[in-house]
C-alpha cells in the first residue's frame, strides 16, 4: 500500500476541522424500530468515527483484544441504552462521546498498546455514553428490543469496518487515527 501523500493528509485534516457537532443527537429521530436503531450510528459522525476507531485500535492490539475490546464496547453500549430507556441519567454524555473520538484517535495514531482488560474497560466506559445517546434518541413509538438490535448490529458492522481497515497498513492506520483525533477535537470545540 502506498503511503498517504502530504496533500491528501492536509485535505483530510482540514475537512476534519470542519466536522459538525454530534449530529446524530438532534432529538428529531424519525425512523422507529429496527431501522431507526440501525441508522442512528451511521448518521452521526461522532458514533461513526468512534465505532470504526474501536475496530482499528482493537486490530492494532491484536490477539485477544481483537474480539474482546469490541465485545466490551457492544455490551456496555447496550447497558447505556437501557439506562436511557429506563429514565436514568448520565451527565455530560455529549462531551464524553466527543472525547471518546479524540482519545480513540490518539490511541490509534500513537499505536498505544494496553493490557486487554484495560482496553476493554476504556472501550466500555466510552460505550456507556454512546449507548446512552442511542437510547435517548429512541422514538417513543419504537420497540426497544428492535431498536437496540438495530444499533447493536450497526455497531458490530462499524467495528468490522475498523478491523478490516487495519489491513491498509500501519502508517495509513496511524494517519487515520490522527484524522479521527482531529475530528474529535473539532467535535469538542463545536459544543
Amino acid at each position: 500500500m502506498k503511503p498517504m501523500k502530504l496533500a491528501r493528509l492536509i485535505v483530510l485534516t482540514t475537512l476534519c476541522l470542519f466536522a459538525g457537532g454530534a449530529s446524530a443527537h438532534t432529538g428529531s429521530q424519525t425512523l422507529a424500530g429496527f431501522t431507526g436503531g440501525l441508522t442512528h450510528p451511521l448518521l452521526g459522525l461522532d458514533h461513526l468515527l468512534a465505532m470504526i476507531a474501536v475496530g482499528l485500535w482493537a486490530a492494532q492490539q491484536g490477539g485477544r483484544a481483537l474480539w474482546a475490546v469490541p465485545a466490551a464496547f457492544v455490551a456496555a453500549m447496550g447497558l447505556g441504552g437501557a439506562l436511557a430507556w429506563t429514565g436514568g441519567e448520565l451527565p455530560q454524555a455529549e462531551t464524553a462521546i466527543a472525547l471518546s473520538v479524540l482519545v480513540l484517535g490518539l490511541l490509534i495514531a500513537t499505536r498505544r498498546r494496553w493490557a486487554v482488560p484495560a482496553g476493554m474497560a476504556a472501550a466500555a466506559v466510552f460505550a456507556l455514553f454512546h449507548g446512552y445517546a442511542h437510547g435517548l434518541e429512541m422514538p417513543q413509538a419504537a420497540l426497544p428490543v428492535s431498536y437496540a438490535l438495530g444499533f447493536v448490529l450497526a455497531t458490530v458492522f462499524l467495528h468490522g469496518v475498523g478491523i478490516a481497515g487495519s489491513l491498509a497498513g500501519r502508517r495509513t492506520v496511524q494517519v487515520a487515527g490522527a484524522g479521527i483525533a482531529t475530528a474529535g477535537l473539532a467535535l469538542i470545540f463545536a459544543m
